[in-house]
């Protein structure tokens, strides 16, 4: 089979090359190989999904049809499988070292230090796990592009869940550039002292990112984001830094009349009064920080080399792991129970710390928007341009469309952060809806669909020990994805009521300082 499929690709370059005076050919002809090529793809896709031999899913037929794949986009002007896994660690570190860090001390106020740390690091052994789950699926079938491709062919080529993924997929993505809009925003107010309207510095943030957001290709985008990483990095690391070395966090005062009064208070557990919404939404916050993986089958699409996904995947999980703990507990012993806010640089005291520290964050404010429109982008242009020399060439109607795309992205993303103009809920609204799902849920579905796969109906029983442990903890993160879905949206909606009521946001589109 493999060696008919390459005799095919070599008949199709020969073709290819005797077109090559004839432009209107050569387009027609790209096309035609195109779409044949996507067909024949999608006809295997159920027989290695439904029925699947271990042969049929090795590692041989996947290398060929990557090499197929790259082997038809050789003559393109723009290429789209280009990423080594260094690229792709680049990506993923810009994806995952973010503001939303920043939370964590918020977080671990609430959980109490050693069940925050814990929550941590079993977040990040699941989201480890289940992307190795995902990859293991990529690799089986390359031809999947993103999320949505793959949660079809999970849930038995059913249509609507294709409609409903991509609903998902375009709403996850559009909520997280929201959050950058309003967060960019949040830093214009404080760098200026509120020298402009809140919705106009939204609207400034939103056009910034629209043209960092124009690259086609991840290649491109993993050059930025090496820069973000690194300033995202010395940004925490500083803040972590300036609580240590500050006398007082912000709002500090020994008055008792003040309500929060006192030297920092450390909790080592939650406290009594912690209710099941707050605690919630903590976890919620931690949560989010760590599942990113919706975009991995569209980084693992642009990889020269699939198989090396692993290495930037453990690379990145290490980092996240020393980062994201050391940076929550040292912010949040200096700044304490009574004084910790989400993004923890509010809870700064010394105003020259809190400004130089927040600054660092700006390449991350606009990149991790800038990353997800792309993806929304990319999923959107392909669909409407497959087949066609203006998905790979440059084109005067790919590159309008591709901006007229882009372009919607950031108007219902400014929309989104001048109607939910609050940090912390944001962030937990987005973990219980999408993250339920691209987090947990689809990715127990995935082990469960490749096991049977593997070894055929009543996998189970022959599979001995090994396969029952692996089938009960795939049960229990499909249920820890239902449980977020359903207790973590009624937790965080009943946080945006309660917030509302306690007027502790401004209104929409209001032009209130949100500067920290």
């Amino acid at each position: 089979m493999a060696l008919g499929r390459t005799a095919g690709a070599i008949s199709k370059k020969t073709n290819h090359d005797s077109a090559v005076n004839n432009p209107h050919h050569l387009d027609r002809l790209n096309g035609l190989e195109d779409r044949s090529e996507l067909a024949k793809e999608g006809d295997r896709k159920k027989s290695r999904l439904g029925a699947l031999t271990p042969q049929a899913g090795s590692d041989v037929e996947s290398a060929v049809s990557v090499g197929m794949q790259l082997e038809l986009e050789a003559e393109n002007s723009i290429k789209y499988r280009t990423c080594s896994w260094q690229k792709t660690a680049a990506l993923l570190f810009s994806e995952y070292i973010c503001l939303a860090i920043m939370s964590f001390p918020y977080s671990y106020s609430v959980l109490g230090l050693v069940p925050g740390l814990i929550v941590t690091v079993a977040v990040a052994a699941s989201v480890l796990y289940t992307s190795l789950i995902l990859w293991e699926f990529c690799l089986r079938h390359p031809e999947v592009r993103d999320v949505c491709d793959l949660g079809q062919m999970l849930y038995f080529e059913w249509r609507w869940v294709w409609y409903l993924t991509a609903a998902m997929f375009l709403l996850n993505n559009t909520f997280i550039q929201g959050l950058h809009v309003l967060t960019g925003a949040k830093y214009l107010n404080t760098m200026t002292n509120g020298g402009l309207c809140t919705v106009g510095f939204s609207a400034v943030m939103a056009v910034i990112c629209f043209f960092c957001s124009l690259p086609r290709t991840f290649d491109t985008l993993s050059k930025l984001a090496t820069i973000s990483a690194f300033f995202t990095f010395v940004g925490v690391l500083l803040a972590a830094i300036f609580a240590g070395i500050e006398d007082h966090p912000a709002g500090y005062t020994l008055d008792p009349s003040a309500g929060l009064s006192g030297e920092p208070v450390v909790l080592v557990i939650p406290a009594r009064s912690t209710t099941f919404v707050s605690a919630m939404n903590a976890f919620l916050n931690i949560s989010y920080t760590f599942i990113g993986q919706i975009t991995l089958p569209s980084f693992i699409a642009e990889m020269k080399n699939p198989k090396d996904f692993p290495k930037a995947l453990w690379a990145v999980t290490i980092a996240e792991i020393i980062l994201f703990s050391s940076v929550g507990a040292v912010v949040y012993v200096y700044t304490g129970t009574q004084y910790n806010t989400a993004p923890a640089f509010y809870s700064l005291g010394n105003e020259l710390y809190k400004k130089v520290s927040f600054s660092f964050m700006i390449p991350t404010l606009i990149f991790l928007g800038v990353l997800y429109a792309s993806v929304s982008a990319r999923f959107i242009f392909f669909r409407i341009f497959e087949g066609t020399r203006h998905k790979g060439s440059h084109t005067v109607v790919g590159w309008a469309s591709w901006a007229g795309i882009l372009a919607v992205t950031w108007i219902v993303a400014f929309i989104i952060a001048e109607v939910i103009p609050f940090f912390s809920d944001l962030l937990s609204l987005m973990s219980s809806l999408f993250d339920s799902f691209f987090g947990f849920i689809f990715w127990g579905t995935a082990y469960m669909r490749l096991r049977r796969a593997d070894y055929g109906p009543g996998w189970i029983q022959r599979g001995g020990i090994r396969a029952q442990w692996g089938f009960l903890l795939n049960v229990i993160i499909i249920l820890v994805g239902v449980f977020m879905l359903t207790a973590g949206t009624y937790a965080t909606v009943q946080s945006i009521i309660d917030n509302y009521k306690a007027n502790k946001v401004g209104g929409v589109f209001s032009c209130k300082n949100n500067a920290l």
